[in-house]
Protein backbone atom coordinates (compact mmCIF):
# COMPACT_ATOMS: atom_id res chain seq x y z
CA UNK A 1 0.00 0.00 0.00
CA UNK A 2 2.80 2.40 0.83
CA UNK A 3 4.52 1.97 -2.55
CA UNK A 4 1.28 2.73 -4.39
CA UNK A 5 0.89 5.92 -2.36
CA UNK A 6 4.47 6.95 -3.07
CA UNK A 7 4.01 6.39 -6.80
CA UNK A 8 1.04 8.75 -6.86
CA UNK A 9 2.66 11.47 -4.76
CA UNK A 10 6.16 11.47 -6.22
CA UNK A 11 5.16 12.80 -9.68
CA UNK A 12 3.62 15.86 -8.02
CA UNK A 13 6.77 16.43 -5.98
CA UNK A 14 9.02 15.93 -9.02
CA UNK A 15 6.87 18.33 -11.06
CA UNK A 16 7.16 20.88 -8.24
CA UNK A 17 10.94 20.61 -8.14
CA UNK A 18 11.14 20.80 -11.95
CA UNK A 19 8.95 23.92 -12.02
CA UNK A 20 11.08 25.54 -9.31
CA UNK A 21 14.30 24.75 -11.19
CA UNK A 22 12.90 25.93 -14.53
CA UNK A 23 11.60 29.12 -12.96
CA UNK A 24 14.95 29.84 -11.35
CA UNK A 25 16.75 29.32 -14.67
CA UNK A 26 14.32 31.63 -16.48
CA UNK A 27 14.72 34.31 -13.81
CA UNK A 28 18.51 34.15 -14.07
CA UNK A 29 18.38 34.33 -17.89
CA UNK A 30 15.97 37.25 -17.70
CA UNK A 31 18.12 39.07 -15.18
CA UNK A 32 21.22 38.51 -17.31
CA UNK A 33 19.43 39.79 -20.42
CA UNK A 34 18.05 42.85 -18.65
CA UNK A 35 21.41 43.67 -17.10
CA UNK A 36 23.05 43.87 -20.53
CA UNK A 37 20.58 46.40 -21.92
CA UNK A 38 20.75 50.09 -21.18
CA UNK A 39 17.35 51.19 -22.46
CA UNK A 40 14.06 50.13 -20.91
CA UNK A 41 12.41 49.36 -24.24
CA UNK A 42 15.12 46.79 -24.93
CA UNK A 43 14.74 45.26 -21.43
CA UNK A 44 10.99 44.60 -21.77
CA UNK A 45 11.34 41.49 -24.00
CA UNK A 46 13.53 39.82 -21.37
CA UNK A 47 11.09 40.81 -18.65
CA UNK A 48 8.10 39.48 -20.61
CA UNK A 49 9.70 36.30 -21.93
CA UNK A 50 11.89 35.19 -19.02
CA UNK A 51 11.48 36.94 -15.69
CA UNK A 52 7.68 36.97 -15.37
CA UNK A 53 7.19 33.34 -16.56
CA UNK A 54 10.11 32.33 -14.34
CA UNK A 55 8.46 33.89 -11.30
CA UNK A 56 5.16 32.18 -12.22
CA UNK A 57 6.95 28.81 -12.46
CA UNK A 58 8.55 29.36 -9.05
CA UNK A 59 5.12 30.05 -7.54
CA UNK A 60 3.60 27.03 -9.33
CA UNK A 61 6.45 24.81 -8.14
CA UNK A 62 5.96 25.96 -4.56
CA UNK A 63 2.24 25.21 -4.76
CA UNK A 64 2.92 21.74 -6.22
CA UNK A 65 5.44 20.95 -3.49
CA UNK A 66 3.02 22.05 -0.78
CA UNK A 67 0.22 20.00 -2.34
CA UNK A 68 2.45 16.93 -2.66
CA UNK A 69 3.55 17.15 0.97
CA UNK A 70 -0.05 17.65 2.15
CA UNK A 71 -1.23 14.71 0.04
CA UNK A 72 1.52 12.55 1.48
CA UNK A 73 0.59 13.55 5.04
CA UNK A 74 -3.11 12.98 4.36
CA UNK A 75 -2.51 9.49 3.00
CA UNK A 76 -0.41 8.64 6.05
CA UNK A 77 -3.22 9.80 8.36
CA UNK A 78 -5.76 7.78 6.35
CA UNK A 79 -3.54 4.70 6.58
CA UNK A 80 -3.21 5.09 10.36
CA UNK A 81 -6.97 5.60 10.68
CA UNK A 82 -7.63 2.42 8.65
CA UNK A 83 -5.26 0.50 10.92
CA UNK A 84 -7.00 1.89 14.00
CA UNK A 85 -10.47 1.03 12.69
CA UNK A 86 -9.35 -2.46 11.72
CA UNK A 87 -7.96 -3.04 15.23
CA UNK A 88 -11.12 -1.93 17.05
CA UNK A 89 -13.91 -4.47 17.51
CA UNK A 90 -17.34 -2.90 17.00
CA UNK A 91 -20.46 -3.93 18.96
CA UNK A 92 -23.95 -2.51 18.60
CA UNK A 93 -25.62 -1.33 21.83
CA UNK A 94 -29.34 -1.07 22.67
CA UNK A 95 -29.83 2.15 20.71
CA UNK A 96 -28.42 0.61 17.53
CA UNK A 97 -25.29 2.77 17.61
CA UNK A 98 -21.94 1.13 17.28
CA UNK A 99 -19.96 1.26 20.49
CA UNK A 100 -16.22 1.28 20.06
CA UNK A 101 -14.24 -0.76 22.55
CA UNK A 102 -10.91 0.63 23.66
CA UNK A 103 -7.76 -0.82 22.16
CA UNK A 104 -6.13 -1.06 25.58
CA UNK A 105 -7.72 -2.47 28.73
CA UNK A 106 -4.86 -2.58 31.19
CA UNK A 107 -5.44 -1.04 34.61
CA UNK A 108 -1.90 0.33 34.87
CA UNK A 109 -1.66 3.97 33.74
CA UNK A 110 1.40 5.49 32.10
CA UNK A 111 2.38 8.92 30.88
CA UNK A 112 5.23 10.41 28.89
CA UNK A 113 7.06 13.15 30.83
CA UNK A 114 5.94 16.52 29.53
CA UNK A 115 2.88 14.98 27.86
CA UNK A 116 -0.76 15.93 28.37
CA UNK A 117 -2.38 12.48 28.15
CA UNK A 118 -2.47 9.38 30.33
CA UNK A 119 -2.34 6.01 28.61
CA UNK A 120 -3.09 2.45 29.61
CA UNK A 121 0.01 0.25 29.76
CA UNK A 122 -1.02 -1.72 26.68
CA UNK A 123 -1.82 1.39 24.59
CA UNK A 124 0.02 1.19 21.26
CA UNK A 125 1.35 4.73 21.75
CA UNK A 126 3.35 3.93 24.91
CA UNK A 127 3.80 0.15 24.94
CA UNK A 128 7.47 -0.70 24.73
CA UNK A 129 8.67 2.87 25.26
CA UNK A 130 11.31 3.27 27.94
CA UNK A 131 10.42 6.91 28.61
CA UNK A 132 6.84 6.08 29.69
CA UNK A 133 6.49 6.37 33.48
CA UNK A 134 3.63 5.44 35.83
CA UNK A 135 1.06 8.17 36.43
CA UNK A 136 1.12 9.69 39.91
CA UNK A 137 -2.38 9.67 41.48
CA UNK A 138 -1.97 13.34 42.48
CA UNK A 139 -1.33 14.35 38.87
CA UNK A 140 -4.32 12.31 37.71
CA UNK A 141 -6.58 13.81 40.40
CA UNK A 142 -5.47 17.35 39.58
CA UNK A 143 -6.85 17.06 36.07
CA UNK A 144 -3.56 17.96 34.39
CA UNK A 145 -3.74 14.85 32.23
CA UNK A 146 -6.52 13.93 29.84
CA UNK A 147 -7.30 10.36 28.73
CA UNK A 148 -5.71 9.13 25.54
CA UNK A 149 -8.38 9.01 22.81
CA UNK A 150 -6.96 5.75 21.45
CA UNK A 151 -6.81 3.61 24.56
CA UNK A 152 -9.67 5.16 26.55
CA UNK A 153 -13.23 4.30 25.51
CA UNK A 154 -15.49 7.20 24.47
CA UNK A 155 -17.67 8.56 27.26
CA UNK A 156 -20.88 7.05 25.88
CA UNK A 157 -19.60 3.49 25.65
CA UNK A 158 -20.07 2.52 29.26
CA UNK A 159 -16.45 2.77 30.39
CA UNK A 160 -16.06 3.50 34.06
CA UNK A 161 -12.90 5.58 33.58
CA UNK A 162 -9.35 4.75 34.56
CA UNK A 163 -8.69 2.03 37.07
CA UNK A 164 -5.71 2.90 39.21
CA UNK A 165 -3.17 0.26 39.79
Amino acid sequence: MRTARLRTVHPVLWAGWAALAGGAVLCVVGWYGISGERFVERQLPYLASCTVPGAALIIAGTVLLAHGRNALAATRVEELYRLLVAAEPADADESGRTAVAPLATSGKLLMVPGGTLWHRADCPLVSGKAEAVPVDSRVLASGELRPCPICEAPSGSGSAGPAEG
